[in-house]
């Protein structure tokens, strides 16, 4: 009789994974094989408080009962059908997201970057076919230091070196301006300009927040230069910032909204554009798709996500714990926190260089039994579930000012 096989530990897998899988990653040497609400588990049964959330995918913290309870309900019954045929999930979904977000329509996608190609498609069949830009010619504005994917079209507008180095020829059609400048935004829009594409608060580039205003001047640039608002809310969007979506709290409503992360529920890759009507009403038979954008499984735990956010519980966690996180680093600026920026559950803290990288606060954090995900230099992130208590934010913050000091 053939014994079975030794489970692998930690360091064995992340071995292994070396000669199989693409160095496109550099994760922190934790192998997670459970997970529960606000908590991870490794393979050796060590417990971590998860401070990332799959980049906002996890809002609902991990396996949320309700979510998980739709999966199974829809695997017992239909899991995908292509768009080749309606499905019987698939109107509830649209209707309520519509719904949500105040927008007409949804062209349902997978992933985050396919909603930023999606939309980028649409704004330019939009430009041609509704506002008269001449064919070929349209263009797009995008914000310095921006991060909306990494696909060819995606790369060929970011200003971050290590995402577009070897990876030319580049797309043409966008120009960019930078962040939180409307006098150099107004510059850039003409005659040929399909749509403004900018994220409400930019994530990879450290959760830099715009002055009070801007997004508001962004709204009336482009309605009165006869262009399009898209909004990335990929990952601000669905209650991370204590509104359902970040432009919320300057009560802007985009002409085409990008979701993504959040939608899913964690369970699932789940994407939409949303949009106007008159926007989203350019696409025709053929022109556009996606065989699982918009499966019946995707669709049971969309609806799902999207009810949870009805109740504007995860909305008011948010924007209530978030004050206790503000207040948290605030007390820890001058003492190895140089700065730092938050909205709702969401944060980029600046530590001092003199302490360390920010790979390596995420290191030591990691060794403190909280995982947090570095961005440039020593800025790290903090991204919690939204169902976080208080009790275990103040745990993460000590964990913090821990490390700070040591």
């Amino acid at each position: 009789m053939t014994a079975p096989a030794r489970a692998r530990t930690s360091a064995e897998l992340i071995e292994a994974e070396g000669p199989v899988l693409a160095h496109n990653y550099h994760p922190l040497p934790v192998v997670v094989a459970r997970a529960e609400g606000t908590w991870v588990e490794d393979v050796e049964g060590r417990r971590y408080l998860d401070m990332l959330a799959g980049y906002s995918a996890l809002n609902f913290g991990h396996r949320h009962p309700a979510l998980v309870e739709a999966a199974h309900r829809q695997l017992d019954r239909l899991t995908l059908t292509s768009r080749a045929f309606h499905n019987d999930r698939l109107a509830e979904f649209a209707e309520r997201l519509a719904e949500l977000t105040g927008q007409d329509m949804v062209l349902p996608m997978n992933t985050g970057a396919e909603a930023v190609e999606s939309g980028i498609k649409v704004a330019r069949k939009w430009a041609y076919d509704v506002k008269g830009v001449p064919a070929d010619r349209a263009t797009i504005v995008v914000a310095a230091d921006n991060f909306h994917g990494r696909t060819t079209t995606i790369v060929s507008f970011s200003t971050d070196d290590t995402a577009r180095a070897g990876f030319g020829p580049f797309t043409p059609g966008f120009r960019i301006v930078p962040y939180n400048d409307l006098a150099a935004l107004e510059a850039a829009v003409d005659e040929t300009t399909a749509a403004v594409l900018i994220e409400p608060i930019q994530g990879e580039a450290g959760v830099l927040i715009p002055d009070e205003g801007y997004l508001t001047g962004v709204r009336e640039l482009t309605r009165r230069k006869g262009c399009l608002f898209v909004a990335d809310e990929i990952q601000s969007g669905l209650g991370r910032t204590g509104r359902t979506l970040a432009v919320d709290h300057e009560d802007v409503v985009p002409d085409v909204l990008l979701l993504g992360k959040a939608l899913g529920g964690g369970i699932v890759p789940v994407s939409a554009v949303v949009a106007r009507r008159e926007v989203l009403g350019v696409l025709r038979p053929g022109e556009h798709g996606s065989t699982f954008g918009g499966n019946p499984l995707a669709a049971a735990v969309g609806t799902a996500v999207v009810e949870l956010l009805e109740s504007g519980e995860f909305q008011r966690r948010a924007a209530e714990l978030g004050v206790l996180l503000r207040d948290g680093l605030t007390e820890l600026v001058g003492r190895g926190v140089v700065g730092f920026r938050s909205r709702g559950l969401w944060a980029g803290v600046d530590v001092d260089p003199a302490i360390g990288t920010g790979r390596e606060i995420g290191e030591r954090l990691m060794r403190e039994g909280v995982l947090v995900k570095d961005t440039h230099g020593s800025t790290i992130r903090l991204a919690p579930p939204l169902t976080i208590t208080a009790e275990e934010l103040r745990s993460a913050l000590g964990a913090l000012e821990r490390v700070l000091a040591a």
